[in-house]
């Protein structure tokens, strides 16, 4: 088949996300204006560059949607916190549309931990999370509503020393999961090594 996104695609569901896959997740505590703790996921997440590192997500949708891009923007940072699969059920509860002042970490039974460079807390129980500075925002035209494109530099890194096995981490052993297409996920695993064939 082929469609042009602007017609439609005549399916049940758009395949645009699935086609797309896997998409890391990005697992974000930011500060609410009152100094309380916003934490939600968001599958259009990445790095962008090593050095200095940069990460960035999308957040667009629902107005809930954008307070952590809000928040990132208004605090000057955010916390990324890795997505394993003892953890998922914990995310999938924090992605829940829930009104302002509720505190989505309680609501899923999660411990926070303090940040070193950032005021920011991470999640306990994350095995890796990156402490970021907010860098800028981009603003991508949708039909309805703008999404929200954040960039922050990576100034602190967390990694649980459990996490690492003869100098790496070995995200097939944290069982890291991915976003897939629909209500389906991935957990890393069945990797292989080949090596850049350089001139």
């Amino acid at each position: 088949m082929f469609y042009e996104p602007a017609k439609g695609h005549g399916l049940d569901r758009d395949p645009f996300k699935a086609l797309v896959a896997p998409r890391p997740i990005g697992w974000f505590t930011t500060l609410n204006g009152d100094g309380s703790v916003n934490l939600a996921p968001y599958s259009f997440f990445n790095a962008m560059a090593d050095d200095p590192p940069v990460v960035c997500f999308s957040s667009g949708g629902s107005e809930r949607a954008k307070d952590t891009a809000r928040n990132a923007a208004d605090s000057g940072e955010f916390v990324h916190n890795l997505v394993t699969r003892s953890l998922r059920d914990a995310m999938n509860i924090s992605a829940r549309e829930v009104p302002a002042g509720v505190d989505e970490a309680k609501l899923a039974g999660l411990d926070l931990a303090p940040s070193v460079v950032v005021s920011t807390p991470r999640v306990a129980a994350s095995p890796v999370a990156f402490e970021c500075r907010y860098l800028k925002t981009l603003e991508i035209p949708q039909n309805d509503t703008p999404s929200l494109v954040v960039f922050g530099e990576v100034v602190g890194i967390h990694i649980d020393d459990d996490a690492i096995a003869s100098g790496r981490f070995d995200p097939e052993a944290q069982g890291v999961i991915a976003r897939l297409g629909y209500a389906n996920y991935a957990v890393v695993g069945g990797t292989f090594r080949m090596e850049r064939l350089d001139p």
